[in-house]
């Protein structure tokens, strides 16, 4: 069995699935995948299952309703605890994430970082396609949580990332239920406080040529209260 999962968590994702799930091939080609589907209307689903039908590494987890990206990587984290693998992999469905990266970041895991993170606010890091206005909003809300959560992560928002499974199942997963931006806080943060190692790797991120983004007002309202309640008061650590 393939020692790392790749987590591709859709939802109306018809118009770009095919051709990331070909560039991961291309990089990591011995990783398996997994595609959570929240019951896309598009027909991502269906297409998913095509694409599955034809490789043996790929497979496909169908969810009923539409829950959130939270939601549908703790459905992956599951899968991927219970089958055993050494590393799992989050990455976006929509291609802004380069699938190229992932063997280094891999490697990085391998050398000991329990956490990965994609990183577009370290140096040799950047981000293509944004208006300015996200630009800040990304940079601000990196700002403010790294403050308020006393942490050393700089870009604890980023949806890139490769966890070591032993990392994983250290944390209370049972417990997240933040989406989002702020899933990612949560996750990175929890590992960070549990005495975690993260590691971030500069990456370029490319704003997606398809399909639309699933940013909105209330994932950054989310991600605000939260991070701001965590950092008056913290809750318990996990023990590892």
């Amino acid at each position: 069995m393939a020692e790392t999962l790749v987590i591709l968590p859709t939802y109306n994702e018809i118009e770009s699935l095919a051709s990331v799930i070909g560039r991961i091939r291309q990089s990591v080609p011995l990783a398996d995948v997994l595609i959570v589907d929240d019951s896309s209307p598009d027909g991502t689903g269906e297409l998913a299952e095509k694409l599955a039908a034809e490789d043996p590494g790929l497979s496909v987890l169908h969810r009923t309703a539409k829950e959130g990206l939270g939601r549908a990587y703790l459905a992956g984290f599951d899968f991927a605890l219970e089958q055993d693998y050494l590393y799992v992999v989050e990455i976006d469905a929509d291609g802004s994430h380069d699938p190229a990266e992932l063997p280094a970041m891999i490697e990085l895991a391998r050398a000991g970082a329990d956490l990965v993170i994609g990183s577009r606010w370290v140096p040799g890091g950047s981000v293509r396609n944004w208006p300015w206005l996200r630009q800040a909003i990304s940079r601000l809300g990196n700002s403010y949580a790294r403050a308020a959560l006393r942490s050393d992560i700089r870009d604890i928002t980023s949806g890139f990332r490769v966890f070591k499974a032993e990392a994983l199942r250290s944390l209370h997963l049972s417990a997240v239920s933040s989406q989002g931006y702020c899933f990612q806080v949560e996750l990175a943060w929890r590992l960070e406080r549990n005495g975690g190692v993260v590691v971030e790797s500069p990456i370029i991120f490319v704003e997606r040529a398809a399909g639309r983004s699933k940013m909105h007002l209330g994932i950054v309202i989310e991600a605000l209260v939260r991070v701001t309640i965590w950092g008056i008061a913290p809750p318990r650590r996990a023990r590892r």
